[in-house]
C-alpha cells in the first residue's frame, strides 16, 4: 500500500514538445504522397499533419476575376506568420484551429479544423522552407525531388480532376507563374534540406528509414 501510495503521489511526467518535419517539393514532386504515408506509418493519435496550402490568404478584398490574376506560387500569397503561430501554439501544448481554403473561390470557407498537439508534427507545402521562420521550427526539413515532366503531369491531372480547370488554364498558370516560382524559390530551398528523397512517395528505402527515426521520437 505504502508503495502504491508513493507512486500515485509522483508528478505526472511531462509530456515533450512535438517534433517538427517539414515535407517540400515542386508541384507534383510526390511530397504529399511522402507525408501521407509517413502520416500513415506512425501510431494513430501521435501524429497530426499540417498543410502549406490551407493558409492561402482569403482574397475578399478583390473581385472575382482579379482574383484569378494573383500570383499563387510566390510565398507572399500565403499566410505563413499564422501558420509560424499555430507551430508555436502545438509547441506550447493549445490545439489550433486550421483554415479551410476553397481553390474555386480562392477565399477561405468558414469551416476549420481543430488540430491537437501530438508528438510528430508532419507540416507540408512548396514554399516552406523559403520563410526563415519557418525553417526555424522545423526539427527535420525533406526535399522531395522528382522529374520536371514528371512533376508537370501530375498536376495537370490534379488541377483537372481535383479543382475543375480547363488545361488551358493549368498551361497559362505554368508558363506565368508555376515555372518561374519553382526556379526562382523552390528548387534553391532544397540548400535548406537535411534530406533529399528522389522519386517521392515510390522511395520505399527512403520512408522505412525517416519512419523509423519518428517512430524512435514517439516512444521515446
Amino acid at each position: 500500500m505504502t508503495m502504491s501510495n508513493q507512486v500515485d503521489n509522483q508528478p505526472a511526467r511531462p509530456q515533450p514538445a512535438p517534433y517538427f518535419v517539414g515535407v517540400v517539393g515542386g508541384t507534383g514532386s510526390g511530397k504529399t504522397t511522402v507525408a501521407r504515408r509517413l502520416f500513415e506509418a506512425l501510431p494513430a493519435g501521435s501524429v497530426a499533419l499540417l498543410q502549406h496550402d490551407s493558409y492561402y490568404r482569403s482574397r475578399t478584398d478583390l473581385a472575382p476575376e482579379a482574383r484569378e490574376e494573383v500570383n499563387y506560387d510566390h510565398p507572399d500569397s500565403l499566410e505563413s506568420d499564422l501558420l509560424v503561430f499555430h507551430i508555436d501554439s502545438l509547441k506550447a501544448g493549445t490545439a489550433i484551429e486550421v483554415p479551410s481554403y476553397d481553390f474555386g473561390t480562392h477565399l477561405r470557407r468558414k469551416a476549420t479544423t481543430l488540430v491537437q498537439p501530438t508528438r510528430i508534427v508532419l507540416v507540408e507545402g512548396i514554399l516552406l522552407f523559403t520563410n526563415a521562420k519557418l525553417r526555424e521550427r522545423l526539427d527535420l526539413k525533406i526535399f522531395v525531388q522528382t522529374e520536371a515532366d514528371i512533376r508537370v503531369l501530375r498536376r495537370i491531372s490534379r488541377d483537372m480532376e481535383e479543382r475543375g480547370r480547363t488545361f488551358e488554364q493549368i498551361r497559362d498558370q505554368y508558363y506565368d507563374t508555376v515555372r518561374p516560382m519553382h526556379e526562382q524559390f523552390v528548387e534553391p530551398s532544397k540548400h535548406w534540406a537535411d534530406v533529399i528523397i528522389p522519386q517521392g512517395g515510390y522511395n520505399r528505402v527512403a520512408l522505412e528509414l525517416i519512419a523509423a527515426k519518428l517512430l524512435d521520437h514517439v516512444r521515446a
